[in-house]
């Protein structure tokens, strides 16, 4: 008797044209963030050179950042990341009060703005303040795409549609965004055209269906309804039955929590409580034995501060660090190849959990090597595990992506989005300075990441499966989502389970 939002993309169509389009502009959004994202890396880049004669405040190679001053870029990529925990939580809640697409929309035009007014700059504040700008939009341009595709796409058909698009189309940005810097020749040119194609982000305002759901939860049904005409219409199927909408109108306003949902919401109910606190913890640890001044400062997301870390680790290899980053993006495609594999067979918390450890094990084995064997080091030894280290973080980052979204209730969904992700970029702040001290002893880095790695991987343990189940719509909903898990509560033991029992 009951028509849920799930039952009305059935009828308009799960996986049609719409969908198809939905993932076009997807893919067109992944390769942009590819870009935006690890921009940095590339104008930062400190150039072979010899510490000799004046170092005045000039950008790496045109502004001499080397030697003495090489800590300057450091600085801007922190203020960056900065700026991703502002945006995160500003739009983020902005997002579940003015809608996903506008918020899409504002995003991608600050990382525009951003990254243009990094390309004129030509001292440090004024580099620090426009990566400020640029980080804003970090990873509000991204997510807010990715959950109205994966709203809009059939449960079993997430996974595949999703992975597919960055598997591709971020894997090729990440592959292609260093030689861009080569060809450009200069890094203000390289900004320039990276920027460019930012501009036709906002027409997707005008291609996009906003989220049904954040219209239910807002009560503005008849425009849920009519996003449902909308994709009905662009799937080419019939017009949705009357007798289907009145119900689903009707169950929608039954539904609606009586209650304002806000982000604190996600701490209002005991089990929904743990679960977010697990999903902060999933990727935090507080980090022992890293003190200043008897301060302790580092909560961390292991998830994303690996998922960074790992991924600019390129200099100081032994080997061309625009080489480097390419091979290791490769691993972005057969990762998500993996997932589309294995996640809607093994489940969200397996593969999450098992791509962690095995991140953790690699990593700390590139330490380990380092540690023991100093100046005497295999650097292709090390290349291959941080390599294969890197195929295991982009495993959990991106399917660890889908399952945090999954688990956080539609009502709040944009602001407990945004919550777990800034606290992982309040994380990365200290990505750049934890790279910095491979200056120091080159073993650090690895050791604190593959520790993390190996205690996110454990505490993913405790988060309920999301496989196949109707995503929770309201906090009520959030508080009773996988009751009765247990720890070792995989997908994939339920499913042969129950065929043994068939």
């Amino acid at each position: 008797d009951n028509m849920d939002v799930d039952d009305m993309l059935a009828l308009a169509g799960d996986f049609g044209r719409c969908q198809y389009l939905m993932m076009i502009l997807f893919c067109i959004i992944n390769v942009l963030s590819a870009f935006h994202y690890f921009a940095q890396t590339f104008i930062s880049i400190e150039p072979d050179h010899w510490c000799a004669g004046t170092n005045h405040s000039r950008f790496v190679s045109e502004l001499n950042w080397v030697c003495k001053d090489n800590w300057k870029p450091t600085v801007g990529q922190s203020l960056f990341f900065v700026g991703s925990v502002i945006g995160s939580l500003t739009l983020g809640v902005m997002a579940d009060h003015f809608g996903r697409l506008p918020m899409l929309v504002v995003s991608n035009l600050c990382a525009l703005f951003g990254n243009l007014a990094t390309s004129f700059t030509y001292q440090l504040t004024e580099f620090a303040a426009s990566r400020f700008l640029a980080g804003i939009a970090t990873d509000t341009n991204f997510y807010m795409m990715y959950i109205i595709v994966m709203e809009y796409m059939r449960p079993d058909m997430r996974t595949f549609g999703l992975n597919l698009c960055i598997g591709l189309f971020y894997c090729l940005g990440c592959v292609v965004v260093p030689w861009l810097a080569l060809v450009a020749g200069n890094w203000r040119r390289f900004l320039w055209g990276i920027s460019a194609p930012m501009i036709l982000v906002p027409g997707f305002y005008f291609l996009l269906p906003e989220s049904a759901r954040w219209l239910i939860n807002k009560g503005r049904f008849q425009e849920a309804v009519d996003c449902f005409h909308r994709i009905a219409a662009s799937n080419g199927r019939q017009p949705l039955p009357q007798a289907a909408v009145d119900k689903f109108l009707k169950n929608s306003r039954e539904r609606v929590s009586e209650k304002s949902a806000n982000l604190f919401g996600l701490f209002k109910t005991p089990r929904l409580r743990r679960k977010t606190c697990i999903l902060i913890f999933k990727s935090t640890n507080i980090v022992q034995g890293f003190f200043l001044s008897f301060f302790l400062f580092l909560f961390r997301m292991v998830l994303t501060l690996c998922y960074d870390a790992i991924s600019r680790n390129v200099e100081g290899t032994g080997f061309n660090p625009y080489l480097v980053f390419s091979i290791s993006s490769a691993t972005i495609l057969p990762s998500c190849v993996i997932i589309l594999l294995l996640q809607d067979k093994v489940g969200r918390k397996a593969m999450a959990s098992a791509s962690l450890l095995l991140t953790g094990l690699f990593i700390g084995a590139a330490g380990i090597i380092q540690a023991t064997t100093g100046d005497n080091t295999n650097h292709y030894m090390t290349l291959t595990l941080n390599i294969v280290g890197r195929f295991g973080v982009n495993i959990a980052y991106n399917s660890g992506a889908q399952y945090a979204a999954e688990l956080i209730p539609t009502e709040v969904r944009g602001q407990g989005v945004a919550f777990i992700h800034v606290v992982g970029y309040a994380a990365t702040f200290f990505s750049p300075h934890i790279l910095y001290l491979v200056k120091y002893w080159g073993a650090i880095p690895d050791l604190i990441l593959g520790t993390m790695s190996i205690m996110g991987a454990s505490l993913c343990l405790l988060l309920p499966e999301t496989m196949d189940k109707t995503l929770p719509l309201t906090l009520e909903d959030g508080e009773y989502f996988g009751e009765g898990e247990k720890i070792w509560d995989f997908a994939c033991c339920k499913k042969e389970q129950e065929q043994d029992e068939e």
